[in-house]
């Protein structure tokens, strides 16, 4: 994976790379509906976006709650560690700014993903979007990273 870069940054920096790789996965592969896959929240979020070769390939956010939640990772781009790439990303950033939890909605799919990264899962599966999900939580070392901060 040395040709992937990953960037952070808001929705006007990486809106565009971001909206795209949503675009291809979640309407086009999954079926949501458009003016579902993006709205007002992605103007407070933190982004990240993962390049291969300077094209995006995979996306996601942080929300100030420390919600993590669309992140997606175009197909050809997966099963190698791109979706790990993006998802320690945001944990460190959530970890920086003194967050002691992120939590997500996870399809149900990708819930052995999230649990291989540790997370847990909180309560019953949902619908939303016609997807069946779960919501998954994981807890942050939060005195851990602070302290790693300022080696």
């Amino acid at each position: 994976m040395h040709d992937i870069t990953v960037e952070s940054g808001t929705w006007q920096g990486l809106g565009t790379d971001a909206a795209r790789v949503r675009e291809t996965v979640f309407v086009r592969e999954l079926g949501i509906d458009a003016p579902l896959v993006s709205d007002e929240a992605d103007l407070v979020a933190v982004h990240v976006v993962a390049y291969r070769g300077g094209d995006a390939v995979a996306a996601a956010r942080l929300l100030p709650d420390g919600a993590i939640g669309r992140l997606a990772v175009l197909a050809d781009a997966r099963g190698v560690g791109i979706g790990s790439l993006i998802l320690h990303a945001l944990i460190a950033h959530a970890e920086r700014r003194g967050d002691r939890c992120v939590w997500l909605y996870a399809q149900r799919d990708a819930v052995p993903f999230y649990l291989r990264h540790a997370f847990s899962v909180v309560g019953e599966p949902f619908y939303e979007a016609g997807v069946e999900h779960v919501e998954m939580s994981r807890r942050l070392d939060v005195e851990t990273s602070k302290t790693n901060r300022r080696s």
